[in-house]
């Protein structure tokens, strides 16, 4: 395929980095679908996110009262809270199990094994017996589940980066890749439709029956995503590094030699994720607990502002495309820290239209800036041998503190009207370490898909490795 970037928007290589056996973009031999790369990674997504999202907002509204004792319900909203948060510890582990084998096997393979993981996962949880049913078995099958959950999500948002970023024409990389992302909103839209009317059921119905139906629906998402996989060609990039036998026996141990400033730089920008994860969860248990508004409507809130964003992440991913990656994610970040202040404050007014209006320009408008744009610039860090490894290895790892931001929101909020202020300041430090981690990151998006990770391919220019 021809590129569409015009050749003084990019940057020249740099010898010896340039890759030795893998040739110029037009001189692939395999077929480029960008389309049906960014419908798959989209399905997959929205099926990950949907899954996280109904649990998220199950664990913020029911489960601590079905899956934990009721003799102490602070334990228990804090053991919910913690059962959210336990799957991105998993999220590591399925990101560098699953990398291995990506990197070795293809992306195609792994991203269907991770699809099938989740769909299970999530229709187990909508079969579990409660605490009064079986006890202390109950938290932990659910605990199990989610662990399932979080392996899955672990490798699907780095596989589905990986083979986008690789299906894409140059020049373009970033919009077609927003696409993983925006599946995260059209599946937090999804969920959140769903339980609305599930949650304005009759408590005796809600807590028996009701709240496992949404679990129970990810599997018509699940069936869909899967067949278009099935329909989906390898990424040629990858296929070029096998046919030139550069694929590696254990792709962990070359990341490690050769871009390990990279992982640091990923996981360290990952972890911006806690916006998302204290804003949907913790933020939506503040709104319904401590400021008392109703849940239909702050769960009303977080869909319009989610859901809106399904046209900025694209959007901005676009104009990344055209301005570079690191302008728009400096830009985001600085608009979230903000925002951050001003959607806990307004939640603390109790003032619907003022709480609707900041979370717009929070979610819909910044964090978009940031959330279209990480899939694809984190992908962009490494070399194609070992770009799903290293995306996994320092995405998955960072994103554990985002896991774990609506437990520690809970745990430091303060008493009173503006007991929120430590939960914002939290957040803006989490920010903070985000952004310093983009400033020190290379700029990729003028850079060619095969001279992307350059210290990989200069390293082993200089030693000689083959």
């Amino acid at each position: 395929m021809t590129s569409t970037t015009k050749p003084e928007r990019l940057d020249p290589p740099q010898s010896p980095a340039v890759p030795p056996a893998v040739p110029a973009d037009g001189a692939l031999k395999h077929r480029k679908t960008p389309g049906k790369a960014a419908l798959a990674s989209f399905l997959g997504s929205t099926l990950e996110y949907y899954d996280f999202f109904i649990f998220g907002t199950a664990a913020a509204l029911v489960f601590n009262r079905l899956f934990f004792s009721p003799e102490n319900p602070t334990a228990a909203a804090v053991g919910s809270m913690a059962a959210f948060g336990v799957a991105y510890v998993a999220r590591p582990l399925g990101g560098l199990v699953m990398g291995h084998f990506g990197d070795r096997l293809g992306r195609k393979k792994i991203l269907l094994i991770t699809l099938g993981i989740m769909g299970l996962a999530s229709l187990g949880i909508g079969f579990l017996p409660t605490y009064e049913q079986i006890g202390v078995w109950a938290p932990i099958l659910l605990v199990a589940l989610r662990l399932a959950q979080g392996f899955s999500a672990g490798a699907e948002s780095a596989g589905a980066s990986s083979l986008t970023v690789e299906h894409s024409p140059e020049g373009r990389r970033g919009f077609f890749t927003s696409f993983v992302m925006t599946g995260y909103a059209a599946g937090m839209v999804l969920a959140t439709v769903v339980f609305i009317p599930i949650y304005r059921l009759e408590q005796d119905a809600l807590m028996s029956w009701g709240w496992r139906i949404p679990f129970w629906l990810s599997i018509v998402v699940l069936a869909i995503a899967y067949w278009v996989r099935t329909h989906l060609d390898e990424t040629p990039v990858f296929e070029e590094v096998k046919e030139h036998d550069e694929l590696h026996e254990l792709p962990l141990k070359d990341v490690l030699r050769y871009q390990p400033l990279d992982v640091l730089r990923v996981l360290a920008m990952s972890i911006f994720s806690v916006v998302q994860t204290v804003f949907t969860v913790f933020g939506l248990a503040y709104a319904t607990g401590t400021a008392g508004i109703d849940s239909t409507t702050i769960l009303t809130v977080n869909a319009v502002s989610i859901g809106l964003s399904m046209v900025t992440l694209p959007l901005a991913a676009r104009i990344s495309d055209r301005v570079g990656r690191k302008p728009v994610l400096l830009t985001a970040a600085t608009g979230c820290a903000v925002g951050v202040f001003a959607y806990f404050w307004a939640l603390s007014t109790g003032n619907v239209v003022l709480i609707a209006l900041v979370a717009f320009v929070l979610m819909t408008c910044f964090y978009s800036g940031f959330n279209g744009i990480w899939p694809v610039y984190f992908a962009e860090q490494f070399a194609t041998p070992i770009r799903y490894t290293g995306m996994a290895a320092g995405n998955q790892l960072g994103l554990v503190v985002a896991g774990f931001g609506p437990m520690i929101a809970g745990m430091i909020i303060g008493d009173g009207i503006n007991g929120w202020i430590p939960v914002a300041l939290f957040t803006v430090g989490c920010i903070v370490v985000a952004g310093v981690a983009v400033i020190s990151a290379r700029e990729t998006a003028f850079t060619r898909i095969e001279e992307l990770g350059e210290p990989y391919w200069r390293k082993r220019a200089l030693t000689g490795t083959k």
